[in-house]
């Protein structure tokens, strides 16, 4: 039996109002009866929509129809302000003119203590709905309107867990897009900041903001961004991590092309510089691009202390960087193929420890590496007592035994806790991850080849990296640039120089803004480099304000 709804073809009438991009493409009618047969239509068996009707004025009266998404809205401005308006113009007496729409009518009444607007399109009116707004329908009227009284519950502007530092501010991005703009604006107090909005999904119809300064970064970069957005046509996006791998150069490649951050100061720096800023509703994340392989590697706190220690801070975490995925291949590539190269007492050592070990060294590495990360995924999704718990038996407890019972060496565990430790070092997650999966091909030819395919697996590493762009630049920029900006930029690299010193924004934003640091008095405009801020172009003598090489 088929429904009331059905068409002849088996497609309900409700079905056949969406298209192919899943808009409901059916107008307004100008009688309400036929407006709320839709509206019911459409929220068949949604029981958390709200639907009121009501009839306003005394004299000449005017009847509409208010629709909800019970939660989502704010409840004390729907029952206190917005119930309050509508009774006090039930009451009221006031002349309807002939001159005026019902909708013109209903819209004055309520613009002086509401945000509302005008809608003719039924498509907006349900994303209205089922985003937070109230929609009132007005009779005789082919037009609607949309209140803004969204409300729904959301988490406080907390510290970020992954991007924690000692000095410098404790905010982070929250789930509320709302939230992830106002902190961004609140930091850039300029009307070149720009925000875009557009829906995302077919079926979520996720809000996402476009944000960059308008004056700084290159247009080709914003049309570039705007361009890969709409290029997909996706049902649902509940992450940034959605648009994330929607918008990336190279799929193939690990290593992530764009960079996500929970901090707002992070990413409000690197619209200062010419980069382009996405923020998603529901994540915590919000994208910055383009992302080089030098931007990893910097984190908030280092423009917020001495650049002597924070330039320390940098060597060492490309050290470690490099160590965290070459150390068990090089381990591999000295032991099996060049006993020779370590020192006579060392390889002893080496030898006597491995003394009744049954497994090869390969297979200790590998087969530790993999324990070592079956204990990193128990223990982030264990709950956070037990996750520590897992750690502790992990580490010390299941290490020790296997050393006990003659199944790994001393050494191979000295190695992989050395590798983990490189690991976390790093900034960034996400460059860690791309770690984790090229180690093994590290592993792999330093078993067959020794040193050469050691040497082999860093050549193929490099040469990819070289191969590698975000949004046109290049991904080991300033690095592969040989021009004088290029070169300037290299300040802000492996050393930190001081912040006096960085005059200029990055190559990719627009050649006259590139200038950011002037002395007192000389025209200033941005001063702070910021976070993440890849910039330094120049160098300023304190005493004169003039740039120098």
């Amino acid at each position: 039996m088929k429904n009331k709804n059905d068409t002849s073809n088996g497609v309900t009438v409700e079905d056949s109002w969406h298209d192919s991009e899943n808009k409901i493409n059916i107008p307004l009618s100008i009688d309400l009866n036929e407006n709320i047969k839709k509206i019911n239509m459409l929220f068949e068996n949604c029981m958390d929509i709200v639907k009121r009707e009501v009839e306003l004025g005394t004299d000449k009266k005017i009847k509409i129809y208010g629709v909800y998404t019970d939660g989502l809205v704010n409840r004390e401005v729907l029952e206190h302000y917005l119930l309050s308006v509508a009774f006090d113009y039930k009451n009221s007496e006031c002349e309807i003119e002939d001159y005026r729409t019902p909708t013109q009518i209903i819209m004055q009444h309520f613009s002086a203590t509401f945000d509302v607007k005008e809608v003719d399109k039924m498509d907006d009116l349900v994303k209205a709905i089922l985003s937070g707004d109230t929609a009132i329908f007005v009779d005789q009227s082919e037009k609607a309107l949309v209140i803004a009284t969204r409300g729904w519950p959301g988490r406080g502007v907390g510290e970020p867990n992954a991007e924690s530092v000692v000095r410098g501010p404790r905010d982070g991005f929250t789930e509320t897009i709302r939230f992830n703009t106002v902190l961004v604006r609140r930091r850039i107090r300029d009307t070149k900041l720009k925000v875009k909005m557009m829906s995302y999904g077919t079926r979520s119809r996720t809000d996402v903001a476009i944000m960059y300064m308008d004056d700084i970064a290159k247009p080709e970069l914003i049309k570039e961004v705007e361009t890969r957005l709409n290029k997909y046509v996706i049902d649902g996006v509940f992450d940034s991590g959605y648009i994330e791998q929607l918008i990336e150069d190279s799929w193939k490649s690990p290593f992530p092309q764009t960079q996500a951050t929970e901090r707002p100061d992070k990413f409000a720096a690197s619209l200062l510089e010419g980069k382009v800023g996405i923020i998603v509703d529901n994540s915590p994340f919000g994208i910055i691009v383009p992302a080089t392989l030098n931007v990893f590697y910097q984190a908030s706190e280092d423009y917020y202390q001495r650049w002597q220690i924070m330039s320390f801070l940098r060597i060492l975490r490309y050290l470690v960087s490099f160590l965290s995925f070459t150390l068990p291949g090089l381990y591999i590539a000295v032991l099996n193929f060049q006993p020779t190269m370590l020192p006579t007492a060392f390889a002893v050592s080496i030898a006597a420890a491995r003394e009744g070990v049954t497994f090869s060294t390969v297979a200790e590495i590998i087969v530790m590496e993999l324990i070592f990360e079956l204990f990193r995924e128990a223990g982030i999704r264990a709950p956070g007592a037990i996750g520590h718990v897992i750690g502790l038996v992990g580490g010390i407890v299941i290490g020790q035994a296997a050393v006990d019972a003659k199944i790994v060496s001393p050494m191979i565990i000295i190695i992989i806790s050395l590798t983990a430790i490189c690991t976390f070092a790093v900034p960034d997650y996400s460059l860690t991850s791309a770690f984790r999966l090229i180690r093994y091909m590290f592993i792999g030819l330093s078993a067959f080849l020794g040193l050469y395919g050691f040497l082999i697996a860093f050549l193929i590493t490099l040469i990819h990296l070289s191969s590698l762009e975000s949004f046109k630049v290049p991904y080991l920029a300033p690095y592969n640039i040989s021009d004088r900006n290029g070169f300037n930029d290299l300040k802000d690299t492996i050393l930190r120089f001081p912040t006096f010193m960085q005059t200029t924004r990055p190559i990719y934003a627009r050649a006259e803004q590139r200038r950011r640091l002037r002395v007192n008095g000389d025209n200033i405009q941005d001063v702070s480099p910021g976070p993440n801020s890849g910039v330094t172009n120049g160098q300023v003598d304190r005493k004169s304000g003039d740039e120098t090489e």
